[in-house]
């Protein structure tokens, strides 16, 4: 019988009865979502589900984040914040077939100098990652991947999806956790929500992923809570308390926290019966109720992916076998040429329009001019198409038995096509290059990257009015952004009062962007989010890394001798430094945060790397009180790490800090050096 707000009850029964049905939903939705082993129907769910909902309605002092009664959806949001994720999210790179899986293990097995190598292999769930947060046991906040680095604040819509515990079970409950996953729709949901927009009038969505990341970016979680989303867990990306030996051993312990974790994945002792898995699974992945575009295999041993590390912002200890992408035929009717920003002249073909996977494309990549005289591929042809990895659209190759004599030739250009300077392909680079600085097309581009989510984030200038601005010649470069006045802005069509201060707040607020995400808006080759991340972490300010020398950037794990080469380049370059210091002059940073907020103080100009589990400091704690005396604290041991901080359990950190001629330091010794001036104790 449903409990009836009109017969008052006191409170200390309504606290015990919110208490015990909150226990009954939370066990239920675990047997249901996580054991797969329902043991009521959904009447009697739903019965005590609105029993709860109208026992919280009348005791609003009783309400709790962690209740069930969160799932709901509360308010429509203005924005989503952003947040710093506490360790990168990483990218996997990618093994299309049997030979690259087994030269992934050639490379991992010479690293390691072993051969006693066993894996994990887990389904690649095509849905939308994010990051969960947990303190002392409650679910505090989600977030998406965003650019790796930081993403934006979904905590309400996340709350919405039933498989996500808000409260995680277990005794092992760690102080903070944040465990990482995949939020997808089921295929079965997605059919039905298409059927219904139909019925409706409204246009289908293109795909399970499309729909639930459309579902997780909706300003209103009613609207997210709507749409049936599932979850399943695969890592932890952060953790204070506990300590892990194998991959397989997360797993397990994320499912005793009440997370679902795929019921597919594999405990597999060689690369053979990787492989195995990895074929079995190309012909089952039809028959699952969510679309997989691939396997993850990783390295077991947590130890052993430590050793390995990261490669630019790939782990070494992980690969993605791709399924084989799906296939269509259609028209090729021109090959064109875009002028990035770095010069490079990339060729994509225009296509009659033809659907591949659920999305209609239009253009593919051509990859370069060998890739187009290697394969004969002619505009006018009918070619073959397919998305790489079920995302990036590619011509695999002309259907010659159809050619009609019609079919022309493509002539790889000598002369930019976008300003007529001389084209430039060295000797061995897959590109050319046009040899214009100047060159519209790459200033325009650069400015693109500049102004972009990743870089500095300035909303509202898109493509169309970064082009007027060039054409109106108010700007030149992207430091000319932050000298732009409401008078110059007004000369833009359709530019009004509001939009005019929207803009102007929008370049003023890009100003507190950090030196990491200045230093890659600046566009340097080869210098993605997370090579800025090392480099940044490493020297600290741009004036140590413009001097330093070809050798002692290559040295940072991560960095190898063309990106060192590349960054060297770039700041021997007039104009860029030209640039930079304009940058400068209109108040960027280009200092790590530490220095620029902390000042001056014992740690100043020293680095520091946590470790281990310490007594008297969370590991937040820690670095706020290293950065409260002027320090900087990175995540990765290199050679310009001052001090590793030793707690309990420090696991490799501690060896490869010996091997680099690292101090380490105990809790104590930390707090007696910020006393005694950063000099070390006795």
């Amino acid at each position: 019988m449903l409990y009836s707000p009109f017969v008052k009850k006191n409170i200390d029964w309504a606290k015990e009865r919110i208490s015990e049905l909150r226990k009954e939903i939370e066990y239920h939705n675990y047997q249901y979502y996580v054991l797969d082993d329902p043991v009521i129907g959904d009447q009697e769910y739903d019965r005590m589900f609105r029993e709860l909902v109208e026992l919280e309605g009348e005791y609003p002092e009783l309400a709790s984040p962690d209740s069930p009664v969160q799932r709901i959806g509360g308010e429509p949001q203005k924005k989503f914040q952003k947040v710093q994720h506490r360790r990168p999210m990483l990218s996997l790179a990618n093994a299309f077939d049997e030979a690259e899986l087994r030269a992934f293990y050639k490379r991992i097995r010479n690293l390691l100098e072993s051969v006693e190598i066993d894996f994990v292999t887990e389904l690649k769930i095509d849905g939308v990652a994010v990051a969960l947060s947990y303190e002392d046991g409650v679910f505090v906040r989600g977030a998406t991947r965003g650019n790796g680095l930081i993403g934006e604040d979904i905590t309400a819509n996340l709350r919405t999806i039933r498989a996500i515990p808000l409260k995680l079970r277990d005794n092992k409950k760690p102080e903070v956790v944040e465990v990482r996953g995949e939020a997808y729709l089921p295929i079965s949901a997605f059919e039905r929500i298409n059927e219904e927009r139909a019925q409706e009038g409204e246009s289908p969505f293109a795909n399970p992923r499309n729909a639930a990341a459309g579902a997780l970016r909706q300003l209103n979680p009613q609207v997210t809570a709507s749409r049936p989303l599932a979850f399943f867990a695969y890592s932890v990306g952060y953790l204070e308390g506990l300590n892990f030996r194998t991959q397989i051993q997360v797993l397990e312990q994320l499912r005793e926290w009440g997370f679902p974790v795929n019921p597919q994945h594999r405990y597999q002792p060689s690369m053979e019966e990787v492989i195995r898995f990895c074929h079995e699974w190309e012909s089952k992945r039809k028959s699952l109720d969510y679309q997989i575009d691939g396997i993850v295999v990783k390295v077991n041993r947590l130890d052993y992916q430590d050793r390995l590390g990261v490669v630019s912002r790939d782990p070494r200890w992980a690969i993605s076998f791709k399924f084989p992408g799906e296939l269509a035929t259609t028209r090729l009717h021109e090959i064109k040429i875009n002028v990035g920003r770095s010069g490079a002249l990339n060729p994509y073909a225009l296509l009659e329009p033809v659907q591949v996977g659920g999305v209609t494309i239009r253009t593919a990549t051509l990859h370069n001019e060998d890739d187009i005289r290697r394969k004969d591929i002619r505009e006018g042809d009918l070619v073959v198409v397919k998305r790489a990895g079920d995302v990036i659209p590619q011509v695999v190759g002309p259907v010659r038995e159809k050619r009609t004599g019609q079919e022309r030739p493509f002539t790889y250009p000598d002369r930019c096509p976008a300003c007529n300077a001389a084209v430039r392909r060295e000797p061995g680079d897959a590109m050319a290059y046009c040899t214009n600085r100047n060159c519209p097309a790459q200033v325009l581009e650069a400015l693109k990257h500049f102004v972009s989510q990743g870089a500095m984030d300035i909303r509202g200038l898109g493509p169309q009015t970064l082009e007027k601005l060039l054409e109106l010649e108010l700007i030149e470069d992207p430091a000319d952004l932050y000298f732009l006045t409401a008078e110059d802005l007004a000369k833009l069509p359709n530019f009004k009062e509001k939009s005019i201060k929207n803009l102007l707040n929008g370049i003023e607020q890009s100003k507190s962007q950090g030196f990491q995400r200045v230093l890659f808006a600046l566009g340097v080759r080869h210098v993605g989010e997370s090579i800025a991340e090392l480099l940044v972490t490493d020297f600290g300010d741009i004036d140590s890394l413009a001097a330093a020398p070809e050798d002692e950037i290559s040295s940072i794990q991560g960095v190898g001798p063309e990106i060192a080469r590349s960054v060297h380049h770039y700041f021997q370059v007039e104009d860029n430094r030209r640039l930079i210091e304009k940058l400068k002059k209109a108040g960027l940073q280009f200092q790590v945060a530490g220095e620029t907020l902390k000042g001056e103080g014992s740690f100043s100009g020293r680095a520091f790397v946590i470790t281990g589990t310490l007594p008297g400091f969370s590991r937040s704690q820690a670095a706020e009180f290293i950065e409260s005396h002027g320090g900087r604290v990175t995540s990765s041991l290199s050679s310009k790490t001052d001090f590793l901080v030793v707690g309990e359990g420090p696991g490799s950190k501690l060896k490869k800090a010996e091997e680099l001629g690292i101090a380490p330091i105990s809790e104590s010794e930390l707090k007696k050096m910020a006393i005694t001036g950063g000099e070390e104790t006795d």
